[in-house]
């Protein structure tokens, strides 16, 4: 798992309440049914996203974005 993915898993399971596996086999699952579903240009920047090759500094933070899929999950509201 990329450095990404894995902080977003981490940050799922902490706003979310649920344990790191299931947390990260979340992540795969959305990130997976996002690049089926994304047009192969968009796609390919979430994979540069994910390989660490885009710099997120001035964009969404890691936080706002596990708390997005922490909603779409269900979890603490």
């Amino acid at each position: 798992m990329s450095n990404i993915k894995t902080e977003i898993a981490e940050l799922v399971a902490k706003k979310v309440g649920i344990p790191k596996d299931k947390a990260q086999q979340s992540v795969d699952v959305v990130l997976n049914f996002l690049k089926e579903k994304l047009p192969p240009t968009v796609s390919g920047q979430l994979d540069a996203v994910l390989s660490g090759n885009v710099d997120l500094s001035d964009g969404i933070g890691l936080d706002d974005a596990a708390g997005l899929l922490g909603g779409l999950l269900g979890g603490k509201k």
